[in-house]
């Protein structure tokens, strides 16, 4: 792993409408996670109309995943994606989902055996080289440096590892933006507030608008990727919104562990 020190890359400014400072955002984030982590799974699917389990395990299947793997999901939250992993890796006990938040990991629905456990993208509690593949949904745009995560996705993962992370983009055509805006920033905070049991969900569906609409631009996340030491990094995009960052680290490709079902 390259030991070159790197410069602090936020994934967005801070965002003064939500929280004072940057030294403010981990606090009010995770507050703000901790509290409406009851209505995530219900209102991820009134936003993704049903389709997201679906197209997660795509998108991991696209990316590498392949059964008998051990996955690192970071930013694991209620189990999304932790799900689709342990289906298509066929053993939920190689499948560790990371959070920071208690209340995202209380409220986790994931299959027996997969294991959740605190912890945020730049302090994984893994040991060097423990996973064949890493993800993480939708959560870059929350982490506080995408250079430190991106070298400590890099220690965790094996040689010849693969790394896939989802992530929503804003489009690059006015009229999308103002469409993909007016649907994410206004109607799925009505709808959140029409089935959500918080009355901070609204909030949290705003916040995630304002945070995609800041956010980095794929070029600068890239090379971020590569400046960790990952090769191959590439992105795909569907609709014209939806990121599929991958790429590897560099060494013998991933193999599958041998190891019997049920073994940790």
């Amino acid at each position: 792993m390259s030991q070159t020190p790197h410069t602090r890359l936020a994934p967005h400014p801070p965002l003064r409408d939500y929280y004072a400072s940057e030294a403010d955002r981990h606090a009010w984030v995770l507050g703000l996670f901790n509290r409406t982590a009851c209505d995530y799974d219900r209102v991820e699917r009134v936003m993704a109309f049903g389709t997201g389990s679906w197209y997660r395990r795509r998108a991991l299947r696209d990316a590498g995943l392949r059964p008998g793997m051990m996955v690192i999901d970071v930013g694991a939250g209620t189990g999304l994606v932790a799900r689709e992993a342990a289906a298509i890796c066929g053993d939920p006990t190689r499948v560790i989902g990371v959070d920071p938040s208690p209340g995202m990991v209380e409220n986790a629905k994931v299959p027996a055996g997969v294991r959740l456990v605190s912890g945020s993208a730049d302090s994984i509690p893994a040991q060097d080289a423990a996973a064949d593949f890493l993800c993480m949904g939708y959560a870059l745009r929350h982490v506080g440096d995408l250079s430190a995560a991106f070298v400590e996705f890099y220690r965790v993962l094996k040689p010849g590892g693969h790394l896939c992370l989802l992530e929503i983009t804003r489009p690059d055509h006015g009229w999308s933006q103002a469409l993909l805006k007016v649907y994410m920033r206004v109607m799925v905070p009505v709808a959140a507030r029409l089935v959500a049991r918080h009355r901070d969900t609204p909030e949290l569906m705003r916040y995630y608008w304002d945070t995609i609409e800041a956010c980095a631009p794929p070029q600068v996340i890239q090379t971020a990727m590569a400046a960790a030491g990952f090769l191959e990094v590439t992105r795909h995009v569907e609709l014209g919104i939806f990121s599929e960052y991958r790429a590897i680290k560099p060494g013998a490709a991933a193999c599958v562990s041998a190891a019997p079902a049920g073994a940790a």
